[in-house]
């Protein structure tokens, strides 16, 4: 600590230079804080889903399935749970205001997705009113609705024209982070109550709770081969499968996520290191000073390496610090449920410390093999 005047001297001598430094640190880890966020976010449905789940569906995500098919899938061996949903598709306000909405049935749902956390006497009340809704905590936050809430939304064009009305009667919460709480769940039987005859006794997908996940791929098999050359064939898959599948359609973000990081990363080392390397020669007489009145060459390499790691600490710390505050604002309006994984911050410090070190240390080495008779006789 007693050389902290000396390292804080050293670096407010050129104020404006070390300040944009300090700026490209902080841009470049508020940028890694978003990507990592918006990678989580798209991986949240792979990484929450369930691999003990199994997703029935007909041949495309707009071929319906027969309501009937639950009680079969129900009686196959190996089979624990079974629930369906159906999407909605309703506009509250602004067609911008998009989110989750599912037709579910309240007896079955809870029994297939026990990972969520919801009031017993909320839940009861949703089951006891057609109108009712469960929403989740996110998408409740953004709108700012409350439980007694009504909740108009208009329906797609073939459910018809006139609003639907829907009560709250709950919100529910995900049990660990990257849960999809940003979901509207309302009653298949209001649905099938109020829609056209046409869209009565079909559901959009079967969900299916496995007494063995190693049974997967066995039951997934039996359940197809359940209904191979019916008229609404089934396509199944583990709930993760289908994540992962529908992440893979959006590209390769493991690789974007890569690629733009190093770029930005590559581009700060050589930003710095060249700062670094001009705040040295500006600064050759005085080094040669310090060595002349007894410092040592480890000593002159250290206060060079300590500036250098300064300006990344401060930067990043502000950096991954907004990059945080951005995170919680919903951004992608339920679109992507963005979060910071656990460790991320420290990671982010690690890299921003690390990038600090590199792009000091040929400056730093250079300092420190500096001739005291050549540095004082170019003076």
């Amino acid at each position: 600590m007693k050389y902290l005047p000396l390292l804080l001297a050293n670096l407010k001598r050129k104020k404006i230079r070390t300040g944009l430094t300090v700026g490209s640190f902080a841009v470049a880890l508020f940028l890694f804080g978003i990507l990592f966020a918006l990678r989580a976010g798209l991986r949240q449905g792979i990484d929450v889903a369930g691999s003990d789940r199994l997703m029935v569906q007909g041949t495309s995500l707009m071929n319906m399935l027969p309501l009937p098919y639950l009680a079969r899938i129900q009686r196959i061996p190996g089979v624990a749970q079974v629930a369906h949903a159906t999407w909605f598709g309703g506009v509250y306000q602004d067609p911008k205001n998009f989110f989750v909405q599912f037709a579910i049935d309240p007896a079955l749902w809870r029994a297939v997705y026990p990972e969520y956390v919801i009031d017993e006497q909320e839940w009861a009340a949703f089951a006891a009113d057609r109108q009712g809704v469960m929403v989740g905590a996110q998408l409740a936050k953004r709108y700012g609705w409350k439980v007694g809430d009504r909740i108009p939304l208009r329906p797609p064009s073939y459910l018809g024209s006139t609003m639907w009305d829907f009560n709250v009667r709950g919100i529910y919460h995900g049990r660990q982070p990257g849960a999809d709480d940003g979901q509207f769940w309302m009653q298949y039987a209001y649905i099938q109550e109020n829609g056209p005859s046409y869209f009565r006794g079909i559901v959009g997908f079967y969900l299916v709770r496995l007494a063995d996940r190693d049974t997967a791929a066995g039951i997934a098999k039996t359940i197809d081969t359940e209904f191979r050359n019916s008229a609404n064939e089934t396509r199944t898959q583990t709930e993760s499968a289908f994540a992962a599948g529908y992440l893979k359609q959006m590209g390769n973000i493991e690789f974007l996520v890569f690629a733009i990081g190093s770029v930005v990363f590559f581009t700060l080392l050589l930003v710095t290191g060249n700062t670094m390397a001009i705040a040295v020669r500006e600064r050759t007489s005085e080094l040669a000073v310090l060595k002349a009145v007894g410092y040592s060459d480890r000593f002159v390499l250290g206060l060079v390496l300590a500036e250098s790691a300064l300006i990344a600490v401060v930067g990043g710390a502000i950096g991954l610090w907004l990059a945080g505050r951005v995170v919680g604002l919903d951004l992608t309006r339920g679109l992507i449920p963005l979060y910071t994984p656990n460790g991320t911050m420290a990671v982010g410090a690690a890299v921003a410390l690390g990038t600090g070190l590199v792009a000091g240390l040929l400056p730093a080495v250079s300092a420190m093999r500096l001739s005291v008779a050549d540095a004082l006789r170019r003076v």
